[in-house]
């Protein structure tokens, strides 16, 4: 079963904002999938999807949300100092 939008495109929605030279916010399919899956959960737990989609697959409207930038993903571990 092909998925669409692909991995690639996800990803390039995701990073579309990052300059040259800046880490991108995700660079593995493993980011795409952890995202989606967090929000997915969330939908599952009861937060109103952000987009029209069938209400019987928050998977399916966790990723329209990404893919419509509607949510983004943010790094949620805390930041350490380099010596």
């Amino acid at each position: 079963m092909m998925m669409h939008p692909s991995y690639v495109e996800l990803m390039k929605v995701v990073n579309a904002d990052v300059e040259p030279g800046e880490e991108p916010v995700v660079n593995s399919r493993y980011g795409i999938v952890l995202a989606t899956a967090k929000r997915a959960r969330q939908i599952i737990d009861g937060s109103e999807p952000l987009v029209d989609a069938d209400a019987n697959k928050p998977l399916s409207a966790a990723i329209q949300e990404l893919y419509q930038s509607k949510i983004s993903i943010v790094n949620d571990e805390p930041e350490t100092e380099e010596e």
